[in-house]
């Protein structure tokens, strides 16, 4: 996986992140498949706000996923967060 640096990581959209805290910080990149598969993996060790927030973004990874083309299990906690 292409590591992003401090540049590359401000560039980016905001859609392009699963989750931004109140604080405006993004977490789980999902612009590419890898760091989609990435943010999947990492789901579960990322601190939510809320129960919301971790339900939208598990949400937005599963869709990330599908629309880069990442298999996702049923199993995958990020499937099952997603509802």
């Amino acid at each position: 996986m292409s590591r992003l640096d401090a540049e590359e990581r401000h560039e980016l959209p905001e859609h392009s992140y699963a989750y931004v805290d109140s604080a405006g910080r993004e977490h789980l990149p999902i612009h590419d498949a890898e760091h989609v598969r990435n943010a999947a993996a990492r789901f579960d060790q990322t601190h939510f706000e809320s129960d919301a927030a971790a339900r939208e973004a598990a949400r937005r990874i599963v869709a990330a996923a599908r629309h880069f083309g990442v298999a996702l299990s049923d199993q995958d906690l990020v499937v099952q967060a997603a509802g």
